[in-house]
């Protein structure tokens, strides 16, 4: 069983007991939030298809921390121009682990053909 959902301006597929990592989230009240954009989903023979999210179905993460990635170097040489620059980026960023992903009974899966 898996989902492909969208967070945080990306399109990630995802299965129970995941860990992902996205751009950085507001701090929220709980740690756990309900992401109800589903775009498609697989459950056993199963395909449910969004137009553009499938309806009634959710993925349930729990927020497992805030951290920075790895140091990025973007430097730039300028060959017999005497001139260089060098700059470094951390990315900030939460990382969540998939604890259900829920599809309604009601809604009718794709028939596979």
């Amino acid at each position: 069983m898996y989902a492909v959902i969208e967070l945080m301006g990306q399109q990630l597929r995802v299965g129970k007991d995941d860990k992902v990592v996205v751009n950085r989230m507001k701090p929220a009240k709980s740690k756990t939030i309900k992401v109800d954009k589903v775009l498609f989903g697989k459950k056993g023979n199963s395909y449910f298809i969004g137009e553009p999210y499938v309806k009634d179905a959710y993925v349930e993460c729990e927020i497992l921390g805030d951290k920075r990635l790895k140091k990025v170097i973007a430097f730039k040489y300028r060959d017999r121009k005497s001139s260089q620059s060098k700059r470094g980026h951390r990315q900030d960023v939460t990382e969540l682990k998939v604890k259900d992903i829920h599809f309604a009974a009601a809604s009718k899966p794709a028939e596979k053909e």
